[in-house]
C-alpha cells in the first residue's frame, strides 16, 4: 500500500528548482556544523525526584549509533513514511524496568503479555534507510528549544515513549505548572530542552453534558469554532508543536457554532440533524489550525501527526473487540479504509489549506505521517495486558494505545529525521530567498 500524501499536498508536477553548486556547498556546510553527531562521554542521569538508574543492561550506544547517519544532500528524495516493518533483533532500547515514564496501562510486560517479538521490529522505508533514534543527536538538535504534544492520550503515549528513549542520554526533571497529569512539562537541564503535553481530546472547547448519552460513553458539547484555551493560550513560545487527535470523535457529540446548536453525531436529540463525526472532526482541525495561524508571536513549526488507527477485531471497543495478533501486517495484507481513511483524508485536506495560509505569514507546517506504519502494527497494543485480570477498567481490551516499548518508539525515528531535514529545508529556503 502506498500513500500519495505528497501528491495531494503539493501536486504531481511541482517544478524542480535548479540549485547552483555554491548553494549545495552552503547546505552541506550547514549540515556539517549543525547536525553532525558528536562524540559523547559516558552520561549521567539527572536528579529528578522520580529518577533512578536502569537496573537492566541496555544495548550499547555503539549498537544504536550504527545507523545514525545524516541525510544526504543529494537531490534524491525518499518518502520515509512508506515502507515495511523488518526484524530488528537489537531492539528494544529500553525496558519497562529501566524507564519510569511508562503509563501503567501501556506497561504490557508488567501485566503479563507472554510474547515479546512485537518489540523487535524497525521501519524500513522503500528506497532508503530510516536511522534508529539517536538520543544524543536529538537533544543536541533541540538544545535550547521546546516541544509541545497537543491532542489526546495517544499524544501523551508518544511523549512517554520519547522520555524512555531519551533516558539513555538524560532523565528530565518535572517542571510542570500543575499537578494535573494531563498537563505535564519536563525539562532536560543539560540541554535546556523542555517537553510538554497538553491534553485536549477534541482540540476545540468541549464539555461533557451527559455522562452516559445514547452510546453509554458520554455526550459531549463541542464548540467547533472555539479552540480549547487550555492549549492555544500556552503554545506561543514553543519551537515545535505536534498536533494529533481522532479517537474521541467517535463518541456522541452535539455541535455548536456561534453558541448555537447546528447538528450532532449520534445524539438522538429531537430536531437536531446528524452531521456525522466527520463534520466535527474536520471543523475541529480547521479551527485548531486557524488558531495557530492567528497567534501573534508564534514562530515555531507545526507538525500534524496523522491519525493513529486502532485494531479492534470481532467487535468494537465496548462490545468485546480485541487485538490479539503478534506480528505486523505486510503492506499488501491490509488497506486504509472506513473511518481510518476518512480521518486521514480530512487531516490531509485541512493540513493543505492551513499550510498554504501559514506560508503567507512565514509559518512552517510539516506532515508527520505515521498512518501507514501504524496501520501495519495490530500487534502493538496492550489488549488485556494493560491491567490485572480482576481490575474493573473502562477500556478492558485496549487496542487504541500502544505498549511501551513498542511500535510508537519508531515515531521518534521519524521525528529525528524530520528535524534533520528541517536544517536542509531551512537552508534551501534562505538560499532561494537570497537569489530572488
Amino acid at each position: 500500500m502506498k500513500f500519495q500524501a505528497m501528491e495531494l499536498l503539493f501536486g504531481k508536477n511541482t517544478p524542480k528548482q535548479m540549485i547552483p553548486k555554491v548553494a549545495l556547498l552552503a547546505v552541506f556546510a550547514i549540515l556539517v556544523f549543525t547536525v553532525t553527531p558528536l562524540s559523547y562521554p559516558l552520561f549521567r542521569y539527572s536528579s529528578s525526584l522520580k529518577n533512578r538508574a536502569p537496573s537492566v543492561p541496555l544495548p550499547s550506544f555503539d549498537d544504536l549509533n550504527e545507523s545514525a547517519s545524516l541525510p544526504s544532500t543529494s537531490v534524491k528524495k525518499c518518502d520515509i513514511f512508506t515502507g515495511e516493518w523488518v526484524p530488528n533483533p537489537k531492539a528494544p532500547y529500553y525496558t519497562n524496568k529501566t524507564c519510569w515514564a511508562i503509563h501503567e496501562h501501556q506497561n504490557c510486560m508488567k501485566y503479563g503479555r507472554p510474547d515479546s517479538e512485537f518489540m523487535k521490529w524497525r521501519w524500513k522505508p522503500n528506497g532508503c534507510e530510516l536511522p534508529i533514534f539517536n538520543p544524543f543527536q536529538f537533544l543536541e538538535i533541540v538544545r535550547g528549544k521546546s516541544l509541545a504534544f497537543v491532542g489526546d492520550s495517544v499524544g501523551r503515549n508518544q511523549m512517554q515513549s520519547m522520555i524512555c528513549l531519551l533516558s539513555r542520554a538524560e532523565w528530565p526533571i518535572d517542571v510542570s505548572y500543575t499537578r494535573d497529569d494531563y498537563f505535564m512539562r519536563w525539562k532536560y537541564p543539560n540541554y535546556n530542552f523542555t517537553m510538554a503535553s497538553f491534553w485536549t481530546p477534541h482540540l476545540v472547547r468541549s464539555k461533557e453534558s451527559d455522562s452516559n448519552g445514547p452510546s453509554q460513553t458520554g455526550l459531549y458539547n463541542l464548540y467547533l469554532d472555539e479552540p480549547d484555551e487550555k492549549w492555544i493560550t500556552q503554545i506561543e513560545d514553543f519551537d515545535y508543536v505536534i498536533l494529533n487527535g481522532g479517537h474521541w470523535f467517535t463518541r456522541s457529540m452535539v455541535f455548536y457554532e456561534q453558541q448555537k446548536i447546528i447538528g450532532c453525531h449520534y445524539c438522538l436529540l429531537e430536531n437536531v440533524p446528524d452531521l456525522t463525526m466527520y463534520y466535527g472532526y474536520r471543523r475541529a482541525f480547521r479551527t485548531a489550525f486557524k488558531a495557530i495561524n492567528s497567534l501573534k508571536n508564534f514562530k515555531g513549526i507545526t507538525f500534524l501527526r496523522t491519525f493513529s488507527p486502532s485494531h479492534f477485531e470481532n467487535g468494537i471497543w465496548n462490545e468485546g473487540g480485541n487485538c490479539v495478533r503478534t506480528k505486523p501486517f505486510r503492506s499488501n495484507e491490509t488497506q486504509l479504509e472506513g473511518l481510518n481513511l476518512e480521518y486521514y483524508m480530512i487531516q490531509l485536506e485541512e493540513f493543505k489549506i492551513a499550510e498554504k495560509e501559514a506560508r503567507k505569514k512565514g509559518l512552517r507546517y510539516r506532515l508527520f505521517d505515521t498512518m501507514q506504519a501504524t496501520l501495519l502494527r495490530p500487534d502493538g497494543h496492550p489488549s488485556k495486558y494493560g491491567h490485572w485480570p480482576n481490575e474493573n477498567v473502562t477500556l478492558y481490551n485496549d487496542c487504541v494505545h500502544w505498549c511501551l516499548p513498542g511500535p510508537i518508539d519508531t515515531w521518534s525515528d521519524f521525528l529525528l529525521d524530520l528535524l534533520k531535514m528541517e536544517g536542509v529545508r531551512s537552508a534551501e529556503e534562505r538560499l532561494q530567498l537570497g537569489t530572488n
